[in-house]
């Protein structure tokens, strides 16, 4: 850990002395070269030439934080064997950047080496990052070079690239016009409402509620008149909606950068665990094992600010609420946050507009009505008992992260049917807590059970029977209740014989070619699903409309259906990635799946968002206009229908070659 600290140390120290100094990276030209050396063995060389007055830095064990030359692959397969090594001797130097110590340097003409070994197919080309120290005695620079090396004797067909854009597919001119129904994009006032409701909640945490009282009597004090306390009021009340609103700026600039960015990042497996981890680590403060603070310098630096009686001081109280509540809020905005990620930046403004709001309308009501605060419950027990049931939740809602992260890498380690279980222990546990058998932490024995907790007991043991079904082998309930949250039906810990046998499937998944090649024989149209293992809507629309008989049977009957996941993390075999070029000239590496599938639904469709069904024909032409999300059967059934009438229509000339 320490040398981590010390290395970024050293990396932020550069970026802040070339911002201060004006200095730019010394600019090399390298070369790279591959040279085979026995069975799937080969020599890799990085060459360039430095200018005068500047040297890289080799291996320098006796400098913490200072690493020697590194080369990464991108190909997982190949593995270095030694290396790296350097062309020429190194000479030493006491420099005075790492406070005189003897460093190993080259200068003028230099190349490094690593041997390599590569277990199977050797790919076409060799592609990687060289990281590399730099320096001339004044300014220190991390360099990452990228690098693309073709390996003698392995050549590429074309037939080996998979195709992404296909001309064909014309998305202003289908062949009809009919079902035509527009994109159905998630509605940002539902997520607003989800955020007011996620804020709702926040205000009856045990860090929330106190406050709303102690708040406005202090701008009701400290205001020489009731005039002025409600223009504090709510100021207040604005700048708390601000503050949560400014959360999502950052994501509006990300945004900029590539239309699956949100999608890329919600689904990360890495990203997933550690929210799986974070929302564990809150429900154990919660059951009161622990308390979070912030740091109290972050704390007592906003509120010395907050003294202040003018725009500032208020901006700073509300700062102050915002940190020092954070440890009930955090939570609960988290899964706002991670909810809303993969519609984009707009969606998660909404999202936390909803929340800021909800905050902040006791503060900016009671100042406008003080009168109202004498009708606002005491803190007491009560709260904690709000506190003790969120954790329950909490724990729940993790499971989804970690369920997240097990579909899209296929680890098979939660099953649906496993996560139902867990999800029964959790309920069965809000049950015992409700009822005074469990006890956790600052409870005390023979503690009353309040009528609320004993309800809130009651609807723990209703929802774990409502569970207990699909947990057991046999014909699946769909559970509409939960529909998009437990793993999909398919991903069972049960033999596929077992369940339910009219459960629609794709003829192929993640294989459009085979899937085209049934269409093409089979003279069906093919209906393309682009979805992901933690689609929330795709499950509700497999779940709750292809489960239909009417739906499930027409699409069996008179199409090719081919599921693509576009979060599928399994890696592309080394033939079949290369690096494509966007409609907007951007590179991109296609090394999985999801890359190709993500990217293909880009190129073609226009969207990046999930679920879309896309009909086309044998010759790749788009039947008619592709849809999203669409929970009316009769709707999706109509077009469903259309696509097929308007494909037998062009059925001739299509086998005329038409």
């Amino acid at each position: 850990m320490k040398k981590i600290i010390v290395k970024l140390a050293i990396i932020l120290a550069a970026i802040v002395t070339a911002s201060f100094t004006g200095q730019t990276q010394p600019v090399l030209k390298w070369g790279f070269s591959c040279k085979k050396t026995g069975p799937s063995a080969y020599n890799i060389k990085a060459m360039a030439t430095l200018p005068n007055g500047w040297y890289v830095y080799g291996i320098n064990n006796n400098v913490e934080g200072l690493t020697p030359p590194a080369f990464k692959f991108q190909y997982e397969k190949v593995h270095i064997e030694s290396g790296p090594t350097f062309g020429s001797f190194a000479a030493a130097l006491k420099d005075p950047l790492f406070e005189g110590k003897s460093t190993n340097i080259y200068k003028g003409n230099i190349s490094i080496s690593v041997q390599v070994a590569v277990d199977g197919i050797v790919p076409p080309d060799f592609k990687g990052t060289l990281t590399i120290f730099a320096s001339n005695g004044k300014e220190f620079y991390p360099m990452d070079v990228d690098f693309q090396i073709p390996v003698a004797g392995v050549a590429r067909s074309n037939a080996d690239q998979p195709q992404i854009r296909i001309a064909s597919i014309d998305l202003q001119s289908p062949i009809s016009g009919c079902g035509g129904y527009t994109m159905e994009k998630k509605s940002l006032l539902a997520i607003f409402l989800l955020g007011f409701a996620g804020g709702l909640i926040a205000l009856l945490t045990p860090c929330v509620f106190p406050i709303v009282p102690l708040t406005v009597s202090f701008f009701t004090k400290a205001s020489p008149n009731r005039k002025v306390a409600i223009k504090n009021g709510m100021v207040f009340g604005l700048f708390i909606f601000l503050i949560y609103i400014l959360m999502s700026v950052p994501f509006h600039i990300l945004g900029n950068v590539n239309p699956e960015i949100f999608n890329t990042i919600s689904t990360n497996a890495w990203l997933n665990l550690a929210f799986f981890t974070i929302f564990i680590f809150f429900a154990l403060s919660f059951f009161g094992f622990f308390e979070i603070t912030l740091p109290s310098s972050v704390v007592n630096k906003t509120d010395e600010k907050s003294s202040i009686t003018n725009l500032g001081g208020i901006f700073f109280m509300s700062l102050t609420l915002a940190v020092v509540s954070f440890s009930c809020t955090g939570p609960i905005l988290g899964s706002l946050l991670v909810g809303s990620l993969s519609g984009g930046a707009w969606p998660l403004t909404a999202g936390l507009a909803g929340f800021g709001i909800a905050l902040a309308l006791p503060f900016t009501v009671f100042a406008i009505f003080p009168g109202m605060l004498k009708s606002l419950p005491k803190s007491g027990g009560w709260l904690d008992t709000v506190k003790k049931v969120l954790a329950f939740i909490e724990v729940a809602l993790a499971l989804k992260f970690l369920s997240n992260a097990d579909l899209v890498m296929h680890w098979g380690v939660l099953k649906r049917e496993v996560f139902l279980i867990t999800w029964i222990v959790i309920a069965l546990g809000l049950a015992m807590y409700s009822f005074g058998i469990l006890r956790l932490p600052h409870d005390y024995k023979g503690q009353k059970s309040s009528i609320g907790r004993k309800v809130i007991g009651i609807i723990a043991l209703v929802f774990a029977a409502y569970l207990i079904p699909g947990a057991l082998p046999g014909d699946k309930t769909n559970m509409q209740l939960l529909s998009g949250f437990p793993p999909p039906l398919t991903y069972s810990i049960y033999n596929k014989s077992v369940g339910d046998n009219s459960r629609l499937e794709a003829n192929v998944i993640n294989d459009y070619e085979k899937a085209l090649k049934l269409s093409d024989s089979l003279h069906k149209p093919l209906l393309i699903d682009f979805t992901g293992w933690a689609c929330v809507n795709c499950r509700k629309m497999e779940e709750n409309v292809w489960s239909q008989s009417a739906v499930n049977t027409y699409i069996k009957e008179n199409y090719i259906l081919v599921s693509l996941y576009v979060d599928d993390r399994a890696k592309l075999p080394v033939l079949e990635r290369f690096t494509f070029e966007t409609k907007d000239k951007n590179k991109k590496d296609i090394l999985t799946y999801g890359d190709r599938w993500a990217t293909f639904e880009a190129e073609n469709f226009g969207q990046v968002s999930q679920p879309l069904y896309a009909i086309v024909d044998n010759k790749q032409r788009l039947v008619n206009n592709p849809i999203g999300y669409t929970p009316s059967v009769h709707e999706y059934l109509n077009w469903l229908k259309c696509g097929k009438t308007t494909f037998n229509g062009t059925l001739a000339n299509n086998e005329d070659g038409k």
